[in-house]
């Protein structure tokens, strides 16, 4: 129970990270926007690392971890562009989606096959995410071009699903033996990564200061689904804790339809009902 808890914990979290930096992308590059995030995520978690006198662990944990990390950057990059350019109801779904799909795989693998309820769960849990995912057709999408809205509406949140499924086993492996410590790499290696990356494309990693609320307020509920999802992976099975983190897109489409008024249609309403519904299998 600990487990689905944590994991229901990291998708809120995750879901409405998405949303905040959705909303910061709009108004300018994602590198910026990740930049800021991943600053107000390494402060938290070093000064927890300090505070509790972890041990700080091998330099192997910490290399998984900021591999983790960048992993994870790529994923992020992918989807926020894809959040900028198309329908958050279209992209968040669609990259959580793919995201399940690879940790599932190594679950199995690894752990041996899950119980026939769990499987049940998981089929439910991929079924929601896909139903959250339709929208009306007679509402195209943000950009005309077909090219252009293609790339926004599959490619992108396909490329961002992958890397999120190589993300959530890189940091359940680097966590095994220690937790803020490496998550403080992971954030470390972030801004040092996006910093050069500004420094070679010759422009500020600073976003405009009217973003940096958002900013902040992104990294800060982004590193608390981190933390809960290793926290999951590790007290239960890592591909349980992967689709109930993959569900984070029903906060994401619940926050567009309530701020930036986009509209819900039945079959998404039905895919958030499945999603409970699985979380009710995993906890049986």
């Amino acid at each position: 129970m600990l487990s689905i808890l944590y994991g229901i914990v990291s998708s809120l979290s995750w879901g409405a990270a998405d949303f905040i930096g959705g909303l910061a992308t709009k108004r300018t590059s994602p590198l910026r926007v990740l930049y800021l995030a991943e600053i107000a995520g390494f402060l938290p978690f070093l000064a927890l690392a300090l505070l509790t006198r972890e041990p700080i662990p091998s330099s192997g944990d910490l290399l998984l971890g900021a591999l983790a990390s960048l992993t994870g950057l790529g994923g992020l990059l992918f989807l926020y562009r894809a959040l900028a350019d198309g329908q958050m109801t279209i992209a968040a779904p669609l990259s959580a989606l793919f995201a399940a799909v690879i940790p599932v795989i190594f679950g199995t693998l690894t752990l041996g096959h899950p119980s026939t309820t769990t499987l049940i769960g998981f089929g439910f849990a991929f079924l929601a995410v896909w139903l959250i995912a339709q929208t009306d057709s007679t509402k195209g999408p943000v950009r005309s071009d077909t090219a252009a809205s293609l790339r926004a509406n599959l490619v992108l949140p396909l490329l961002s699903g992958i890397f999120f499924g190589f993300y959530f086993i890189l940091i359940h492996k680097a966590t095994l033996n220690a937790f803020f410590w490496t998550l403080t790499a992971a954030r470390f290696a972030g801004f040092v990564v996006l910093g050069l990356s500004a420094l070679i494309m010759r422009q500020s990693p600073i976003p405009p200061r009217e973003t940096w609320g958002l900013c902040v307020f992104n990294g800060l509920i982004d590193i608390a689904g981190n933390g809960f999802y290793v926290l999951s992976s590790h007290v239960g099975r890592i591909d349980v804790a992967a689709v109930l983190g993959a569900l984070y897109p029903a906060a994401t489409v619940i926050l567009a339809r309530i701020f930036l008024k986009e509209r819900t249609l039945p079959i998404q309403n039905l895919g958030i009902a499945f999603a409970f519904l699985a979380i009710l299998l995993f906890t049986l």
